[in-house]
């Protein structure tokens, strides 16, 4: 959540997007550059993410093996249309590197150890370098102090 003098903002997409257009960094100034990140960051939340979370809940969530399975093939389904948006293309949104990919890597964490994306290439690779980024190596950092955990707890 976030309270910018009495403005509160409780999503994080939301709360993302809003970093970005006050900042204005990490989202395009033109319109349609970030209505394109903004459609990519819900297609994140909203679309992907959903399969994942409870994949990586499996077990937690009393999920049966032929629920886990049905859940993987809908990850996959999304998988391959990421595939073919980064065919071609380093970030998801647009050329440079934008809040949308924030989400997204956030959201493909949930199954990091897993070998979900391994017969995706591409989606592997972006994964890897928005890792790689020194900004997310301080947000673990931030994260794993906040938590009063090692970073290796949460890598």
């Amino acid at each position: 959540m976030i309270d910018d003098d009495g403005f509160i903002i409780a999503e994080s997409g939301a709360a993302v997007l809003y970093i970005a257009e006050k900042a204005g960094r990490l989202i395009p100034s033109d319109f349609q550059g970030r209505i394109r990140v903004t459609q990519w960051c819900l297609a994140a939340l909203n679309t992907v993410e959903p399969p994942l979370a409870l994949i990586a809940l499996g077990d937690t969530a009393g999920m049966t093996d032929e629920g886990h399975a049905q859940w993987v093939k809908l990850a996959n389904r999304f998988f391959d249309g990421l595939e073919r948006r980064l065919d071609g293309r380093e970030w998801i949104a647009c050329a440079e590197f934008t809040v949308a990919d924030i989400l997204l890597a956030t959201v493909l964490r949930d199954i990091r150890k897993t070998d979900l994306m391994a017969s995706y290439p591409r989606l592997k690779e972006f994964y890897a370098r928005a890792l790689a980024r020194p900004a997310w190596e301080r947000t673990l950092d931030l994260y794993a102090k906040r938590l009063g955990v090692p970073v290796a707890d949460i890598r």
